[in-house]
């Protein structure tokens, strides 16, 4: 297969400590966007108590995020391209410490939902440029490899420090302070941007592709929130069917859009290439399970092991560090042997940490199955990332780091998204008709005790086993924890059936993806396409001016193996 002419990459020549400093400004960034997904889980049980949300608007406070987020990454992506990834990067960071300081001062649902909403476009900026300055700045195959793997390892990192973070934020302050924490984190990150990272941009002129980034705005919209709305419509009702037939109309217009013009958002004969196409599967699919997990385990925490918010964030430490050691091990091994191995690997052990947390009971002590399977969980996960992520930016050229990267990005974004409506409406649909029939065979006595309003959130939310708990009022028909009869075991014991069903999807869909991946993906380690557009240097400082990319015709090495 023959790759396209690409255009060039300008950059200024810089010290390798530059280089350093680039790498650490990108995974401070990357901490800061990834901080604001995981913090916000923690904090769940709290909005929904001080804010009166539903299951449906917990949902959307995440999802406000994750749904601009995931549709602006190719457009912002194209445009640090063109316009520079420093600078498109800064506006970013800027743009998140702004929407933080609406969601400090935000007091109800909707001003938390627009708040979180901001943060997800200006977090959309920032995020292809991360990996975009790694790329550019480390030019041999080894060294990019490690800074890959760093900043993969950043990404289990804010997995790990988010839920500590929020819980030790919510125990000692108000739940604004979730937002609070992102503003110093945002203005250290710009600052080190300034003084760190030079400007990178493709040299390659033309008109700004303005069709193409509507259209891939709105079909990666429409499909996520076509998932998103699913549970509320139902998988089968014309609004969801028509919503993800529509949005696979207008990623097929894109397509055939972008095969026409000159400088396009994103070269879709990338996918041709499966060393790029399949690791793009595999990342979507690992975040289907990853931000699926990490929603329901939320409920499982703090509704059935009733732990506080601190304490869920110090207990799921096994599983953010298992991702932090795997990923950077598992990236090094990728590069030496080849992905295929490694990926294949990941997604069995991924896969096997999803079955085993699904055995759990309402019985279990998080000593017995959650501490083990998360550590396999996180470990799997860990080692997935890590190569996919090399594997999908050493697929295409210096030029387009940018595009690639948000590819990489969005891929994340609409896996994590499709996990936590998917996974989550499984979940829920379990138990809100067992708890439901529960409550109704109380008959008219329920509403001896409970409020029409309380039954809602009962129904629609395991946590809200807490703010039973809390009540003296009650009989011990409601809240007796070592009665099978009482309600309060009901609905323990229905998270736990919901979430056994939620863990047999996430395990089919990793172990399918796996065996697609092993059949399909190239086993040999290939070469970089982003090696062929720059040239090799002794030291790994950022690249110098001018440099040309691989000529027309040029074929990549590993293109043999397609």
């Amino acid at each position: 297969m023959k790759v396209p002419q690409r255009g060039h990459v300008t950059a200024t020549t810089g010290h390798p400590w530059l280089a350093l400093g680039a790498l650490v400004t990108s995974c401070l960034a990357v901490l800061l966007v990834l901080l604001d997904n995981t913090i916000v889980v923690v904090a769940l049980p709290t909005l929904a108590n001080e804010l009166d949300a539903g299951f449906g608007e917990l949902q959307w406070i995440v999802d406000s995020y994750t749904l601009p987020f995931a549709g602006f990454l190719l457009m912002f992506g194209h445009l640090g391209d063109r316009f520079g990834r420093r600078r498109v990067m800064l506006g970013g960071l800027v743009g998140i410490a702004v929407m933080s300081v609406v969601g400090v001062c935000a007091n109800s649902v909707t001003e938390v939902l627009i708040a979180r909403a901001g943060m997800g476009v200006a977090a959309a900026a920032v995020f292809p440029a991360t990996l975009a300055i790694i790329t550019t700045a480390y030019r041999r195959p080894r060294s990019r490899a490690l800074g890959i793997a760093a900043w993969t390892a950043m990404a289990g990192f804010a997995v790990a420090i988010g839920p500590i973070i929020g819980g030790w934020l919510l125990t000692h302050f108000s739940w604004h302070a979730i937002f609070w924490i992102n503003i110093p984190v945002a203005a250290v990150a710009a600052t080190l941007s300034v003084i760190c990272v030079r400007e990178t941009r493709s040299e390659k002129h033309g008109s700004i592709d303005v069709v193409g980034i509507l259209l891939s705005i709105a079909a990666v919209f429409l499909l996520v929130w076509s998932f998103i709305e699913a549970p509320k419509h139902g998988w089968l009702s014309a609004w969801t069917i028509g919503g993800v037939a529509g949005s696979l109309v207008l990623l097929g217009v894109f397509a055939v859009w972008e095969l026409r013009v000159s400088y396009p958002v994103l070269d879709v004969r990338l996918f041709r290439i499966r060393r790029f196409a399949f690791p793009a599967l595999a990342l979507a699919v690992s975040y289907f399970a990853m931000f699926g997990f990490l929603f329901i385990v939320s409920q499982y925490f703090q509704g059935v092991l009733l732990m506080d918010p601190l304490a869920f964030g110090i207990h799921s430490l096994p599983f953010a560090a298992a991702i932090g050691l795997g990923a950077p091990i598992a990236t090094w091994f990728g590069y030496r042997y080849g992905h295929a191995v490694v990926v294949t690997t990941g997604m069995v052990v991924l896969a096997g940490g999803l079955y085993w947390a699904g055995q759990a009971t309402i019985e279990t002590t998080y000593w017995e199955i959650p501490f083990g399977a998360m550590i396999l969980m996180g470990g799997g996960l860990g080692i997935v990332t890590g190569p996919v992520t090399d594997s999908i930016m050493a697929s295409v050229p210096a030029a387009e780091a940018g595009s690639g990267s948000a590819v990489n990005d969005t891929t994340r974004e609409v896996g994590g998204a499709l996990g936590i409506a998917v996974l989550g409406s499984i979940l829920f649909g379990k138990y809100n008709d067992v708890v439901s029939a529960k409550l109704d065979s109380y008959g008219p006595l329920a509403s001896t005790f409970i409020t029409d309003r309380e039954r809602d959130l009962i129904t629609n939310s395991p946590v809200s086993v807490l703010q039973i708990l809390d009540r003296t009022d009650l009989p011990p028909m409601i809240t007796d924890l070592d009665n099978p009869n009482s309600l309060v075991y009901v609905m323990q014991d229905a998270a736990m059936q919901g979430w056994k069903y939620s863990a047999m999807v996430m395990v089919a869909s990793v172990v399918v993806t796996a065996i697609v991946f092993a059949i399909f993906m190239p086993w040999s380690r290939g070469t970089s396409l982003v090696d062929l557009s720059l040239e090799e240097r002794d030291d790994d400082g950022l690249p110098g001016v001018q440099v040309p990319a691989s000529p027309p015709g040029s074929v990549r090495a590993d293109s043999l193996d397609d």
